[in-house]
């Protein structure tokens, strides 16, 4: 039906007896030529039926137009109850997003709040007014003019489900009132809202209800109690256990010990929160556990795994979690949540493991993959420092002696901080060769060259991250804490942070290794110098393995003055370093911070001395300082023993070591400096630095 019209089916059914007209004309034509008397006779029945049956199709037509009319009409104001009557909340927009029409249930939930034609962004600010007019979404097609969006409402989560219409869509007969509402455009919007709170409670309800896993590890169970009798240790385990079962009692959680120093707990997911907001305060309740004067402080490493698909994943996810925590020195917690990873804890200086059982056992291995390699690559980490080229030169020293070609992956245009280094090694015919460039490395690699990565365990720092694709053959030796990004699945991986330095650890393979290697005078020297660095000369995260290291390179040849001499510096450089002394700023009364705008050489290494030199001023517990480069920013962060700021770094996406790190910045130089600040801030503020 259209303009008054009856179409389809209905005006067939209406017009069939005015179509016999025609069929009953030739039939009564046929009689006039059979009989003429019953061809009148019937041409006036026709005549009859012909009369009647227009005069009733007229009738009908009209009966059953005025019929449909008000049945239309009817059916339009049903409609228009029912749709204002309905539980859902609806309302009519315009394509501006300006309300024109409501339902009873819209006005219920903003409380009578909207009025026409206020924008619905008043009514909603997150049904921003940048969303109109609705546009096809990337995932959809060109007629598909639609959003959907959740947020909170008081109370109450909301569902929006907005659709741009067309006016065309639709049979709007003359009678109905609300085509005045698009005299002005041919496009309206409706918008649905859901009321999802309960759904959404239910899902909360259903995540506080999910098994978290979790791992304890007493951390160097062995070792910390190798010099206590049976009663004292039994005692000490006895004190550490009860602070387990009342933390695991106070989360309504259970565990089971696996081993003598490690357990296995679950509880529900409603109580991480309460773990995270205490920030695992079982870390501080174990390692405040005593047995009289004695001075035995005991440690624990907690890994925890949430959001896995299956509780397998879940505990593979707790197991990551833990080798993290451990990698990173112990005494923390670590939470793997799917990719996302959380650390807590670790503010700690680690403290110093007097074995060498583990060097020992690492060096072993390192022997056997070294004997069995027919190709050998050393690689440090990025813009290469006197550590990490001292760490490899030990690397390098061991597999000439086991009788193996080694070469160590330099990009001598970054190396500016070893380069006085590398013009002694070039001097000497020993040395021919034994520095290829990282694009010659990726020519060369093959999958089974053992690739052994010094001084650096995150991908993204290494000298060249592609190597680490080409091998399944990879060695990993650091003493910088992991994070998430480490390398993965290495054949051999040795890190510990307590070390002071990848050339501390190297050292002390040498005596492992082939019945005894030692070292050139030269190779000691470079040792000798990586220590030094990462020791700021021996006054940071020193112990006594950092000593005897040293010790052991002095009987090697290592000569203090001629170390001296290889870091004198440029005036230039000199110059560089005492202006950005002087224009220091102190910052919250503990922390001082300074620059090194861009200026010729390599301004990283430039920082990392200011950094160390701003350490002595009285009252500093951490210095700072940013540098550019390269067209990045960065910061040099160095600290005694008062704050970690390995964890400031982190948070900046960097890392490092506990008095040592780094991170890098692709911003402006001001704004690092107030992200630092802000960091920092933040930091204190939530209790992470102490």
């Amino acid at each position: 039906m259209n303009k008054g019209k009856i179409s389809g089916s209905l005006r067939i059914h209406l017009i069939w007896p005015v179509i016999l007209i025609p069929f009953l004309a030739v039939m009564t034509i046929h009689l006039f030529i059979v009989d003429f008397k019953t061809g009148a006779i019937s041409a006036i029945y026709i005549i009859c039926y012909a009369f009647i049956a227009l005069l009733l199709y007229n009738f009908n037509r009209k009966t059953v137009m005025a019929n449909l009319i008000n049945y239309a009409i009817a059916y339009n104001d049903f409609t228009r109850l029912m749709v204002k009557e309905l539980d859902i909340p609806y309302a009519t927009l315009d394509t501006d997003g300006n309300i024109m029409w409501y339902n009873d249930a819209f006005s219920t939930i903003t409380g009578e709040s909207a009025v026409i034609p206020e924008h619905i962004s008043s009514v909603f600010p997150e049904i921003r007014n940048d969303l109109f007019p609705l546009t096809p979404s990337d995932q959809s097609d060109e007629k598909d003019m639609g959003r959907e969006l959740t947020f909170s409402y008081g109370n109450l989560y909301l569902r929006a489900v907005l659709k741009q219409t067309s006016v065309h869509d639709y049979d709007f007969s003359d009678d109905m009132e609300n085509i005045s509402l698009f005299e002005n455009s041919d496009t309206f919007v409706t918008l649905y809202l859901y009321d999802e709170t309960q759904l959404k409670e239910y899902a909360g309800q259903i995540q506080n209800e999910d098994i978290v896993m979790g791992l304890l590890y007493i951390d160097d169970y062995d070792e910390v109690l190798a010099n206590c009798d049976e009663l004292t240790r039994s005692l000490l385990m006895a004190l550490v256990e009860r602070q387990i079962a009342k933390n695991m009692h106070d989360l309504d959680g259970i565990y089971r010990k696996m081993e003598k120093d490690r357990y296995f707990f679950i509880f529900r997911h409603k109580y991480l929160n309460i773990i995270k907001e205490n920030k695992f305060s079982i870390l501080d309740d174990v390692r405040n556990v005593k047995l009289g004067n004695d001075d035995i402080r005991i440690t624990i490493s907690i890994g925890i795994g949430v959001h896995a698909d299956s509780y397998a994943k879940r505990y593979e996810f707790a197991r990551t979690a833990i080798d993290l925590a451990l990698g990173r020195g112990g005494d923390q917690a670590v939470i793997k949540d799917g990719e996302k990873i959380i650390y807590y804890g670790g503010s700690n200086i680690q403290k110093e493991s007097n074995t060498r059982v583990r060097a020992r056992v690492k060096a072993h291995a390192l022997n056997e993959l070294i004997v069995a390699a027919e190709q050998i690559f050393i690689m440090g980490h990025a813009n290469c420092d006197v550590d990490s080229f001292g760490a490899a030169i030990g690397i390098y020293r061991i597999a000439r002696a086991l009788e193996r070609n080694a070469q160590i992956i330099v990009d001598t245009g970054e190396a500016s901080a070893i380069k006085q280094f590398l013009s002694n090694y070039n001097k000497n015919s020993y040395y021919d060769k034994f520095i290829i460039s990282p694009e010659e490395a990726r020519y060369k690699m093959t999958p089974d060259t053992l690739l052994i990565i010094v001084d650096v365990n995150k991908v993204s720092l290494v000298q060249c991250p592609p190597l680490l694709e080409q091998t399944h053959n990879i060695v990993v030796i650091d003493h910088h804490r992991q994070t998430d990004e480490r390398i993965k699945n290495p054949v051999l991986s040795y890190i510990e942070p307590y070390a002071s330095s990848a050339s501390e650890m190297v050292t002390e393979f040498f005596r492992y290794i082939n019945d005894g290697i030692r070292p050139r005078p030269l190779e000691a020297d470079t040792l000798y110098s990586g220590i030094m660095v990462d020791t700021n000369n021996f006054s940071t995260q020193v112990g006594v393995r950092t000593f005897e290291a040293v010790a052991y390179l002095k009987r090697c040849g290592a000569d203090i003055t001629r170390i001296h001499k290889l870091f004198r510096s440029e005036p230039d450089e000199y110059m560089i370093r005492a202006r950005a002394i002087s224009n220091a700023n102190i910052f919250l009364d503990s922390f001082v911070i300074t620059t090194i705008p861009g200026v010729e050489g390599n301004t990283p290494v430039i920082g990392a001395k200011v950094a160390n030199s701003l350490l002595e001023m009285n009252g500093i517990k951490a210095s700072f300082v940013l540098s550019e480069y390269k067209s990045r920013i960065y910061i040099n962060a160095r600290s005694i023993d008062e704050v970690n700021v390995q964890l400031i770094m982190e948070r900046l996406g960097g890392g490092g070591h506990v008095s040592s790190a780094a991170a890098q910045l692709n911003t402006s130089l001001d704004m690092a400096i107030n992200t630092l600040k802000d960091v920092i801030s933040t930091m204190l503020k939530e209790g992470d630095l102490k």
